[in-house]
């Protein structure tokens, strides 16, 4: 690996356990680069640009590790708990495969709260073409249900999936024993088709979604 490779990974890779640890917000860029043992301050802004330079960089390397898999899993699913395999087991076996701690769950996890990283992962859809077309696949076999509840499902579903692999991540990471991530892909997997495939449950005073009903 070239130097400017190697400091590049060093950065991302401190970055990402900061960001898991103290939030986005709390994690200067020069403490960044202090982390990555870089003796220039100004590291973050000379490899990467600033701040949503960094949080591009560690949006695209997680989505491109998943893209390949998510793909060829996709391509053999036939059916909706397929479907959602292909969107969850990806990340969980790219959590097996990574260097123990990981950090990359919570980091996700603090990413969906952060304004600026949620709006770059909704610029950058491009880099993960293939999980679109899965949650296009998933809402195909909920034709039966309200167009509302089945987009407030799928929200759900990535709320959840990234939830629990936050907490487990915490968890191994406090107890020292790395998480069992291939059982919980098949937990999560297992769980959400049934969530996504739930009867409606209506009380006779709650609008209909015809009635113009918005998801929580």
């Amino acid at each position: 690996m070239a130097r400017s490779e190697a400091a590049r990974t060093a950065l991302l890779d401190a970055a990402e356990r900061l960001f898991a640890q103290s939030g986005i917000s709390h994690v200067s860029d020069r403490k960044v680069a202090e982390a990555a043992g870089n003796t220039n301050h100004s590291a973050v802004g000379y490899y990467f640009g600033g701040r949503e330079g960094l949080l591009r960089a560690l949006i695209t390397r997680h989505l491109r590790a998943l893209e390949e898999p998510r793909r060829a899993m996709f391509e053999r699913s036939d059916s909706l708990l397929d479907d959602v395999r292909s969107l969850v087991v990806p990340m969980t076996d790219t959590l097996a495969e990574l260097p123990q701690p990981t950090w990359r769950a919570r980091f996700v996890s603090q990413a969906m709260h952060d304004p600026v990283a949620t709006e770059l992962f909704y610029d950058m859809a491009a880099e993960a073409p293939t999980a679109a077309l899965i949650v296009r696949s998933v809402v195909s076999h909920l034709g039966h249900l309200p167009r509302n509840i089945v987009r407030g499902r799928a929200t759900l579903m990535s709320h959840i999936v990234m939830s629990a692999c936050a907490e487990m991540e915490e968890r191994g990471e406090r107890d020292g024993e790395p998480p069992h991530w291939r059982a919980a892909g098949d937990f999560l997997s297992d769980s959400l088709a049934g969530m996504l495939t739930a009867p409606v449950s209506r009380r006779s005073d709650t609008p209909s979604a015809e009635d113009g009903e918005r998801t929580p």
